[in-house]
């Protein structure tokens, strides 16, 4: 490329890098990711890099942040907030650890000892303390000059007025970030984009009113200046912040190596979507403040610093084709096939796009360039197309009439309360009469929540559905263990091991042999329902016989929806065979009569984590067995929440944050008059 269209390529990418800082900073309305945003940064840097006559004093190597707001008063720093440089990949880090050793003149057996540190997504603030009291807080500004937020930054709980600790430094400028979590997001995630924007946002109210309606979290991680601190070590330093009152991460740790960094890197992308905090990756310092000084900074970054930043929870692919997948109840799901693309440390080659209309409204096409984004467990869905990139011969999806499974026409149901469409459409085959659904629904029957028959998982379901040992869920009960044992990838102990659990689960409660039907509309709760008020198993196959499922009607909860369901279910000739073949071979348990007087009784509990000899189906009927109630959020309605083996973290901490009552397993029981 010619020297003139390299400068050329190199100010236009200048300029919008410092429009989009202009929005991110100004504004708190970003066009663009933090991915994208870094990676232009990126490639500004890599220009200069190669082509050395390439300079500007706009550059995000010459720049930090963007200039104080005109709204509050300017303040120097007196040491400049520095932004650091980034690191993508195990490359990056070993680049940057052989930086370090031959800065110091070290060879590679010299080890550095680092202080790993969660980056929170937030607003960086400065708060000034002089002889123990919060005199100012600053914004980051453009790392020079912040903007004077004390008035605001003083309605936040985390952030001491006063610091009385006897080995607190004369004077000490502390920095950290100023932060929102999530569940305090949620309730005003209409106000703004998302948690940064919503912390932003509130920090820089002229009223301090405003700022103090919106619950603001700060957590200390570093000080620019001090005076009269002797302290030698960051995780020294991190100690000292939490015994005078400050706020810090709980995950930091200090960490020696580069494949050490790299399996704490790993192991906290895991659990990012269980925290009640955003991270943006994960920050390394130096963790000796000496060695930190022989380092000192580059122009606008400290050397012995870098942000390990997560992969994006969005990105860019292409859609190869467009599948639709047919599901337990008939419906049919359009499924996009993409190029693979890492987002979140996840490669992802499928994404959904819910149903015909959504298709339609985002007019998704076959090698249509699109956004994928995957967010917390939400299965990766296309958020928008690129119509810029889109072929001049596409041709707009058209949704099938037929169902790819079985031929059956294809319907949309109206709904009898807004006399309007589903937005579903669903194979018209009812039972087990389309290939597809029925594998779905054999699925459902050996789930967890239904017959929970341990080894026999999806892939086994289809790999024996094909084979044809199994068509109806009775099939289960009556397989050649003998032929299994033959089959690739089994043996005599798998097949057997297999069998004793099929022997295990032909005894199930009434209840969950009603929801392992997988009749539309009937989950496990109206299962519940149900039961309670037939019975017995004879009683709800009688209902087939006598026609009397009006009858139903007389159970608070259920409906006409509920009702119509299992009337079409029992209208099938099939499905009327796989009841009675099955009341044959099981032994269907009636209906237990709760206690309503039972050691539970007017207490809510949930389940995290995985208990030990008792699978979570059980451990929920054994509370409803003894009056207690289940819910399935974190709440103030929450009276106890039992934990087992790795429970989900965000919900014990909010849990603790609500002064829940929080039990292990053997706490339970006891309550149960149990031994755990």
């Amino acid at each position: 490329m010619k020297k003139e269209k390299l400068k050329e390529l190199y100010e236009f990418k200048i300029k919008e890098f410092n429009n989009h800082n202009f929005l991110y900073f100004e504004k708190n309305n970003p066009k663009i990711s933090d991915a994208e945003f870094d990676l232009l940064k990126k490639e500004i840097l890599d220009l200069e890099k190669k082509y050395k006559f390439l300079k500007s004093e706009n550059s995000p190597s010459k720049t930090l942040g963007f200039k104080p707001s005109k709204i509050f008063k300017k303040f120097a720093h007196s040491v400049p907030m520095l932004s650091l440089g980034n690191a993508f990949s195990k490359d990056d880090l070993i680049n940057f650890e052989k930086k370090i050793k031959n800065y110091l003149n070290q060879n590679n057996n010299y080890e550095i000892e680092y202080s790993a540190e969660p980056k929170i997504d937030g607003i960086s603030a400065s708060l000034i303390y002089k002889n123990g009291k919060f005199v100012r807080g600053l914004s980051r500004g453009d790392g020079k000059e912040g903007e004077d937020i004390t008035e605001n930054l003083k309605t936040i709980n985390d952030i001491p007025s006063i610091v009385s600790s006897n080995d607190f430094p004369k004077e000490i400028d502390i920095r950290g970030e100023v932060f929102i979590q999530n569940n305090d997001f949620k309730k005003i995630q209409n106000k703004f984009a998302n948690p940064r924007n919503a912390a932003s946002g509130s920090l820089r109210q002229k009223d301090p009113k405003d700022t103090k309606k919106i619950p603001l979290k700060f957590i200390a991680y570093t000080y620019g200046y001090e005076d009269g601190m002797n302290i030698r070590y960051q995780s020294e330093f991190l100690k000292k912040l939490k015994s005078w009152g400050f706020k810090i991460n709980p995950l930091n740790k200090t960490i020696s190596g580069v494949e050490n960094l790299m399996s704490n890197y790993y192991s906290i992308e895991k659990k990012r979507n269980e925290l009640n905090f955003d991270i943006d990756g994960i920050v390394y310092k130096i963790n000796s403040f000496d060695v930190q000084k022989r380092l000192g900074n580059v122009s606008n970054a400290p050397r012995w610093a870098v942000a390990h930043k997560f992969s994006a929870n969005s990105g860019i692919s292409k859609i190869i084709d467009i599948d639709i997948q047919v599901g337990r109840t008939g419906a049919l799901t359009p499924v996009a096939k993409i190029s693979p693309i890492n987002i979140g440390g996840v490669v992802v080659s499928n994404a959904t796009l819910h149903n015909e209309d959504e298709i339609k409204r985002k007019d998704v096409r076959k090698g249509d360039t699109v956004r994928v984004e995957r967010a917390g467990d939400v299965i990766p869905h296309i958020i928008s197309v690129d119509l810029n990139k889109r072929d001049k011969q596409s041709k707009k999806f058209i949704f099938p009439t037929k169902c790819p499974s079985c031929g059956s026409k294809t319907i949309k149901e109206l709904n009898a309360i807004t006399k309007k469409e589903d937005a579903v459409r669903r194979c018209s085959s009812e039972g087990f009469d389309c290939e597809k659904v029925s594998i779905e629904k054999i699925k459902h029957f050996v789930s967890k929540e239904a017959f929970n028959i341990d080894g026999f998982g999806k892939k086994i379901v289809e790999k024996f559905w094909y084979l044809k040992m199994i068509k109806l869920p009775q099939d289960i009960f009556k397989l050649n263990f003998s032929k299994i044992e033959h089959l690739d990838g089994w043996g005599k102990q798998s097949a057997n091991k297999l069998k004793y659990s099929i022997e295990q689960r032909k005894s199930i409660s009434f209840d969950k042999f009603i929801y392992s039907l997988g009749i539309r509309h009937i989950g496990l709760e109206n299962a519940k329902l149900i039961s309670k008020y037939l019975k017995t198993a004879n009683n709800f196959i009688s209902l087939s016989k006598n026609k009397n499922f009006s009858e139903l009607l007389n159970i608070d909860g259920i409906g006409e929806t509920q009702i119509n369901s299992i009337k079409n279910f029992f209208l099938n000739d099939t499905n009327l065979q796989v009841i009675i073949e099955l009341n044959k071979i099981l032994k269907i348990k009636d209906s237990l009569k709760i206690n309503k007087d039972g050691p539970l009784a007017n207490k809510t509990f949930m389940l995290t984590g995985k208990l030990d000899g008792i699978s979570r189906a059980e451990a929920k009927s054994l509370i409803e067995q003894n009056s207690g109630t289940i819910i399935s959020n974190v709440s103030k309605k929450l009276d106890y929440l039992i934990i087992g083996e790795k429970p989900t973290k965000r919900k014990v901490e909010t849990a603790k944050d609500l002064k829940i009552k929080i039990l292990n397993q053997k706490e339970w029981f006891k309550i149960l008059n149990k031994t755990g």
